[in-house]
C-alpha cells in the first residue's frame, strides 16, 4: 500500500526525537511496531518508520495520521504526543472560495436548514485537506456501506464539531445510518422533511484552533429499505489537496458499464470508465473543489 508523500520539513527533528525516545522507553523494535500497525489495518512499510524515526520524513498524509495515532498507543503515549509535534506545519495557506458543490439551490436551503438544526454554521469554518473515501457494492448491486478518512483542518477560530452530511438530489430516501470511527462521535443527528438530506454532527476528540488539524473518520451504512443507488461519491466546498473515491463491487455484481461524474461551478463532466477486468474503480482529484465527483454504474446496455 502507498502512502501520501511524507516530506522532510522543520519540526522532523523534534518529531523523529520523541519518536526515538518513545520506541527506546518501549524496548521495542520497528519490526514489532510494523506488525501491530498490521494487525490494526495500517500497512506502513518498515522503510517508512525508518524514516521517521531518523528525521528524513515525517507523516503528512491521511492513512499516516491515522497510523501515527495507533503509533501513540502502541507506545503508550498520551493522544496527540506525537501529531502535537507536527504542529509547525499546519499552515491555513490560500482558502480560495467556499460555496455549495451542487448547483441547486432548494438542495442548498435543505442543506443550510440541516446545518442549522445540527448547530453548525453555515459555511462550515472547517475544510477537508485529503480525503479517501471507500464504497462497497452489494451482490444486488446497491450501495450499502462508505467509509470515509480525512484530514480536516479549523479555518477560522476554533471548532469543537463538524457537520457531515448524505445527499441525494431528487431521492427522497430513510436516513442512513452514520457512524464515527475515530477521531470523534456522533453529538446529534438530523434528517430534512424532504427525504434528501441526512447529517450528524461529528464532535472533535479535542478542539481545533486555526490552523491546527485533525484526523477522522466515519462510516454510513445503508438501510434494506433504502432505495437502490448505483451511484457513489464525495462533494466538497473548498479545494482539497486530493480526493480519492474507491468503489468495490461484490464479484456478482460488477457493472457493465461505469461513469465518472465530475461537478464543478464549470459545469458538469461525464466521463465513461472501463473496469478491464476489475472489481473496482478509483478517482483521483489532486486540488479539487469545490465540486463533487463521483461514479456512476449500471448493468445491461446504457439507457
Amino acid at each position: 500500500m502507498s502512502y501520501e508523500h511524507d516530506a522532510r520539513r522543520p519540526g522532523s527533528e523534534a518529531f523523529a526525537a520523541a519518536l526515538r525516545d518513545a520506541v527506546n522507553a518501549r524496548d521495542v523494535t520497528l519490526s514489532w511496531l510494523q506488525r501491530q500497525l498490521k494487525a490494526r489495518g495500517n500497512r506502513v512499510s518498515m522503510a517508512t518508520l525508518s524514516y521517521w524515526r531518523s528525521g528524513a520524513r515525517r507523516p503528512e498524509g491521511a492513512q499516516s495520521m491515522a497510523a501515527l495515532a495507533d503509533i501513540e498507543q502502541l507506545l503508550e503515549l498520551a493522544d496527540g504526543a506525537l501529531t502535537r509535534l507536527l504542529r509547525s506545519t499546519n499552515r491555513t495557506g490560500p482558502l480560495g472560495p467556499n460555496q455549495f458543490p451542487l448547483d441547486e439551490e432548494e438542495l442548498e436551503r435543505a442543506v443550510i436548514e440541516a446545518f442549522r438544526a445540527l448547530g453548525a454554521p453555515y459555511p462550515d469554518t472547517s475544510r477537508e485537506l485529503t480525503t479517501h473515501s471507500v464504497t462497497d457494492v452489494g451482490p444486488d448491486g446497491s450501495v450499502f456501506f462508505t467509509i470515509t478518512r480525512s484530514i480536516v483542518q479549523s479555518t477560522v477560530g476554533t471548532i469543537t464539531s463538524i457537520p457531515f452530511l448524505e445527499i441525494n438530489p431528487g431521492v427522497p430516501t430513510p436516513p442512513p445510518l452514520l457512524s464515527a470511527v475515530s477521531g470523534g462521535r456522533i453529538a446529534a443527528r438530523y434528517s430534512h422533511p424532504d427525504g434528501e438530506v441526512h447529517g450528524a454532527l461529528f464532535e472533535l476528540d479535542r478542539p481545533l484552533t486555526a490552523p491546527d488539524t485533525a484526523v477522522v473518520e466515519w462510516s454510513v451504512e445503508y438501510p434494506p429499505d433504502y432505495p437502490a443507488t448505483r451511484d457513489t461519491g464525495h462533494a466538497l466546498a473548498q479545494k482539497c489537496r486530493e480526493l480519492l473515491v474507491w468503489t468495490r463491487f461484490h464479484p456478482d455484481a460488477v457493472p457493465d458499464w461505469c461513469e465518472e461524474h465530475v461537478e464543478t461551478p464549470e459545469g458538469i463532466t461525464i466521463t465513461p470508465i472501463e473496469l478491464t477486468g476489475g472489481t473496482s474503480v478509483h478517482l483521483v482529484r489532486r486540488a479539487f473543489g469545490p465540486g463533487a465527483l463521483g461514479l456512476h454504474w449500471g448493468y445491461g446496455p446504457r439507457e
